[in-house]
């Protein structure tokens, strides 16, 4: 297998065309055809499901499109490393994280200390962010728990409290805070499965044995703000990403120690990579940090 059908195949899995994978590498489409068609011909395989023009892959495709993800993240950087002898002048550092609010100080820093350097963030659940780094489609990642994965590198970076946030109208909204056994019975908006700060209230209303009564589960945060503004229920939030807002009241829980934790991880393998080396060590230099990679 040469490199140039192993790069004609991703090109086409990514684009979803043979046409758009042409255009993208700037060669024609039979070019893109025949270098796919001896790669499957070669091993006597198929990696695409063909249906007029469009492409779809097959599972084996899906497989080897993972592969070459890897071996094309790899390759980008040789060619970091090669071209800027060893001063991060340029680059391309792409950034998965559960929310804005965990990374937005970091980027900030990293930005100062390398202003040149183009940054992609990208925002999901705990399971998006590791598949991105799985998958070499991020460099770093921002979390909000402890990863105990030997496949990765994880750092600790901050530790936030967990509140509760009501509508105005609830009985809460007159409170600064409350005790755990006061939400014995509340109608409560949850995170979906994976949500940090879903699991950290879960956490403290077992051991407590406290019971509340779930009355919707969503993902996106705007919406949970809306549902609970409209008194459909209250919710729980770490407290470094609650953003205040009419109709709105945010209270503390003063009997329990509930929090969630903020921290930057990589593969193990790429630790040393030069991009990632620089992230580590730009978000954990600020002061109280003193711990590098």
């Amino acid at each position: 297998m040469r490199l140039t059908q192993l790069r004609s195949f991703y090109a086409v899995a990514r684009m979803g065309s043979f046409t758009k994978a042409a255009e993208q590498l700037h060669v024609s489409q039979p070019t893109i055809t025949t270098q796919v068609r001896f790669l499957e011909e070669s091993y006597k395989v198929e990696l695409f499901h063909r249906s007029g023009r469009r492409v779809q892959l097959t599972p084996l495709g899906e497989q080897l499109m993972r592969l070459a993800q890897q071996i094309f993240g790899l390759e980008a950087d040789a060619v970091s490393l090669l071209a800027d002898a060893g001063e991060l002048r340029t680059g391309h550092l792409r950034v998965a994280a559960v929310g804005p609010y965990h990374v937005t100080q970091m980027l900030a820093d990293f930005n100062a200390h390398y202003p040149d350097i183009k940054v992609n963030v990208s925002t999901g659940n705990s399971q998006d962010v590791l598949d991105r780094l799985l998958d070499y489609r991020a460099d770093v990642g921002v979390l909000a728990q402890l990863v105990e994965d030997e496949r990765f590198l994880s750092v600790p970076f901050g530790r936030h409290p967990v509140g509760i946030f009501t509508a105005s109208s609830h009985r809460f909204a007159r409170r600064r805070s409350i005790r755990l056994a006061e939400l014995q019975g509340e109608r409560m908006i949850l995170r979906e499965e994976g949500s940090t700060t879903r699991k950290a209230l879960e956490l403290a209303l077992g051991e407590a044995g406290i019971t509340v009564e779930p009355v919707m589960e969503i993902s996106s945060r705007e919406m949970i703000r809306e549902a609970v503004s409209q008194g459909i229920g209250i919710a729980a939030v770490s407290t470094v990403e609650y953003v205040t807002g009419p109709g709105l009241h945010l209270v503390g829980i003063s009997d329990a120690q509930i929090f969630t934790y903020a921290h930057i991880l990589c593969l193990a393998e790429r630790r040393s990579m030069r991009m990632v080396k620089a992230f580590f060590d730009t978000a954990l230099n600020r002061p109280g940090f003193a711990r590098k990679v």
